[in-house]
């Protein structure tokens, strides 16, 4: 069996950037490893009355915990991180308007002569039983039970070169991609650009729409189970996803449009190599077959997703199978823990 470690971090332990950060645990590649999350309010935000500009410190926004040193990760290999199983840890979750923060206002780059957004909290019951949290608007009595759909909307590992960056950015290193697919049953490939690779995990959702319009999710604290392995001298240069039906590349830029070409040309790229098609074949199926959800189009960049179904590659090896590996060995934890 994996070993198991459990990180659990105080609020002067958790971190605002990738980069930079001494490990406060270190792992054998195979580890399973219980992490706790708070939100990206610090759990400051607790009732509708609780604007973020007034309890928050807005220089820090969205903690992560970690980093984590995953032993023999070294510059060039590929960290697996299995995202086994995603609880959020109350029975609330909160998500808001800010002031020139969002799709759609004006920001400090969008710069409009307009009135900003109104500064507005939304709390969520969660209903752990049922699987739901409750939408309950301000203005009025109607409400209605959204399905529960947890994930980490910020997963990465230290950037390249010794850059520090803040944890609300996503980019090559992953980050705050806030793409619904990191949900449980998905394997993360993160390029490792530091020894021992510095994972750090935060901004737990309960559900998002795609694009995280308003420029917060249903945002909550999460218990996390996750299985961490090391792929040696597979070198990616942006952050992969698999689950059981798809493979995903991302791409993290500005603007929306260039994320999206990283993200298709990773794809075309990927499929090419699994499959020995040549680039323009590869490019023709990923057009007839791919999709493309949208992560954030609200962070410092902006992430798109390209989803490709894996049973179209005619049953090609994908990193030696270190997905169904390291979902088996969470499968088997979780049954017997």
């Amino acid at each position: 069996m994996s070993e198991v470690f459990t990180l659990t971090p105080e609020p002067d332990t958790l971190i605002y950037t990738f980069g930079g950060n001494p490990a406060v645990l270190r792992v054998p590649a195979g580890s399973i490893i219980e992490i706790e999350t708070e939100d990206c309010f610090g759990g400051k935000v607790r009732s509708v009355q609780d604007l973020p500009s007034a309890v928050c410190d807005l220089a820090h926004l969205n903690p992560v915990t970690g980093p984590i040193h995953v032993e023999g990760a070294q510059p060039g290999d590929v960290l697996a991180v299995h995202l086994a199983q995603i609880r959020p840890r109350r029975d609330w979750a909160v998500s808001s308007t800010f002031p020139h923060f969002g799709a759609l206002t004006g920001t400090g780059t969008t710069a409009m002569l307009h009135e900003a957004l109104e500064e507005r909290v939304w709390m969520y019951e969660i209903d752990h039983d049922a699987g739901t949290c409750r939408y309950q608007a301000r203005g009025s009595d109607f409400s209605v039970d959204l399905p529960l759909d947890p994930f980490h909307g910020t997963i990465g590992v230290a950037p390249a070169a010794g850059e520090r960056m803040m944890s609300v950015t996503p980019a090559a290193h992953g980050g705050n991609m806030d793409t619904p697919e990191t949900r449980s049953g998905t394997t993360v490939y993160l390029p490792v650009h530091e020894e021992g690779a510095m994972l750090a995990i935060g901004d737990g959702h309960c559900r998002q729409g795609e694009g995280e319009v308003c420029g917060t999710a249903v945002e909550a604290a999460m218990a996390t189970t996750i299985v961490v392995d090391v792929i040696k001298n597979a070198t990616i240069a942006w952050p992969r996803l698999q689950d059981d039906t798809y493979l995903m590349s991302t791409g993290s830029t500005k603007p929306l449009e260039d994320a999206y070409r990283v993200s298709q040309r990773d794809m075309v790229g990927w499929v090419a190599q699994l499959t020995g098609l040549d680039l323009l074949d590869a490019l023709q199926l990923v057009s007839q077959a791919g999709l493309a959800p949208t992560g954030n189009v609200v962070d410092t960049n902006y992430t798109m997703v390209a989803k490709m179904p894996s049973s179209l590659l005619g049953g090609v090896d994908i990193f030696d199978g270190v997905h169904e590996r390291l979902r088996d060995l969470g499968r088997s934890y979780l049954q017997h823990r």
